[in-house]
């Protein structure tokens, strides 16, 4: 399938700008991760909106400084505002209160601790969106950064960096980001940074059990992997199908 990487991009960027004038909106808040999928939303959303109304966050908690680090270079690269909202002291609180209704091990607590930090980093972006709506006299939106690869075998938390109120991304696997982030240069330390959530100790792939490239090719055509991936990759999807529906009764 060929991509038209220049095509692509100004349509994301009229997209942006077209639903912005029609909601009448301002500006957006974007959680700014150090890898390639926040660097690459930041800069579509500075050039749709420009870098004025383009607010970034970095979250860290118990995560990785390089991370923070790598943030500041795509802030200096796009001139947008670049704040620091540290939640280690929130995530440890939470800990703390825990406690109260049991002692666990850290086997026991590991997906939920590891769930805990996105779902707080949310919150804060909630939090300033709806501080800098009423700083700015305009609304502002908070972006999510997921691509089509995690997407599709579930690779989000649910209430955590599943929670946005635009996606610009969500159609595009892993390889297609990357050729739009090569088109609006973004610097290549963290374009082709290792993905992972910064977070576990883990990369994505390890954390999956397949690799993106992989997920990629199935996408495109579900024969060109092996079958021993192929079942991986549907394994996932299934089950993690219910992060993507709220069942809800409905009397009749």
């Amino acid at each position: 399938m060929n991509f038209n990487v220049k095509e692509e991009t100004k349509k994301i960027i009229d997209f942006i700008r077209n639903y912005y004038k029609k909601q009448n909106l301002k500006g957006v808040v974007i959680g700014i991760s150090g890898g390639k999928d926040s660097a690459v939303v930041a800069g579509l959303f500075t050039l749709a909106l420009g870098k004025e109304n383009v607010i970034g966050v970095t979250l860290p908690c118990h995560s990785n400084e390089s991370d923070k680090n790598d943030a500041k270079i795509i802030s200096d690269k796009y001139g947008f505002e670049l704040i620091n909202i540290d939640l280690t002291n929130s995530f440890d609180s939470f800990k703390l209160e825990i406690k109260k209704i049991g002692t666990y091990s850290q086997n026991q607590t590991k997906n939920s601790d590891i769930n805990l930090k996105p779902r707080l980093r949310m919150s804060a972006l909630y939090y300033i969106a709806a501080l800098y709506t009423e700083l700015k006299n305009g609304i502002y939106l908070v972006a999510g950064t997921s691509n089509k690869s995690e997407l599709y075998v579930g690779y989000f938390t649910k209430g955590g960096d599943s929670s946005h109120d635009i996606s610009v991304l969500s159609d595009f696997t892993v390889e297609e980001v990357i050729e739009i982030g090569k088109y609006i240069q973004v610097p290549k330390e963290v374009l082709y940074k290792t993905p992972s959530d910064g977070l576990s100790g883990q990369t994505d792939e390890e954390k999956l059990g397949v690799k993106y490239s992989q997920i990629s090719a199935y996408l495109n055509n579900k024969n060109s992997v092996e079958k021993s991936i192929k079942e991986k990759i549907e394994k996932l999807h299934k089950s993690n199908k219910h992060k993507f529906n709220i069942p809800e009764y409905k009397r009749r």
